[in-house]
């Protein structure tokens, strides 16, 4: 049986989260920003179900990556005076995740907007 008062207490605390990550971390912020201006451009080209499908698909992959890796350094640094070198190539790894997704977000955004901005030029 599903229990309302702890699902809200989840959702309250998924929220804090958010919260908590938007004000610690400037990549978040960067990335929120480049999302915003990504939601403007589709709705003045009054871009397609599909393209807005897509583009929501990546941006959330770029803003999970991030909150995933700003999660992973948290405990990375935890075990920090036990193995120096593995939380270094830890926090590389997952920054590199972040860049893949932030790559191919940058690609995804350009195959859809590129026919746009074309035909207004």
């Amino acid at each position: 049986m599903i229990r309302i008062n702890r699902l809200f207490k989840s959702y309250g605390y998924a929220v804090k989260g958010l919260f908590k990550i938007f004000r610690e971390e400037q990549n978040l912020k960067i990335q929120i920003f480049a999302s915003l201006l990504v939601l403007i451009l589709g709705i003045y080209f009054c871009i397609s179900r599909i393209e807005w499908a897509v583009l929501t698909l990546v941006v959330c992959l770029v803003l999970i990556a991030e909150i995933t890796n700003s999660a992973v350094e948290r405990i990375a640094d935890v075990f920090k005076p036990r193995i120096n070198t593995y939380v270094k190539e830890i926090k590389d790894i997952m920054a590199a995740a972040v860049f893949l997704s932030s790559i191919a977000a940058i690609v995804v955004g350009i195959i859809i907007f590129f026919p746009y901005v074309y035909k207004f030029f």
